[in-house]
């Protein structure tokens, strides 16, 4: 259903594959600016890291499925 609207909106599997490989830069950025601030906000900033750090295997695999659409869109 998803990979079914994404490709009638015109999303393709290279942007989402781009979005993957982007969302790795920003975890690594969160994560060394994580370093920088004071104990107190510490946690906070490194779970946000890793939260971002959850983005990359699922917009890589929606960007597979958007790739061989015939698989997913039936």
């Amino acid at each position: 259903m998803v990979v079914r609207l994404l490709h009638r909106a015109g999303v393709r599997g290279a942007h989402l594959h781009v979005a993957s490989l982007a969302t790795v830069g920003l975890c690594v950025s969160l994560w060394v600016r994580a370093k920088t601030v004071d104990q107190e906000q510490r946690g906070n900033a490194e779970r946000r890291a890793l939260f971002v750090g959850l983005w990359p295997p699922t917009l890589w695999l929606i960007g597979d499925s958007l790739e061989h659409p015939s698989d997913h869109l039936g």
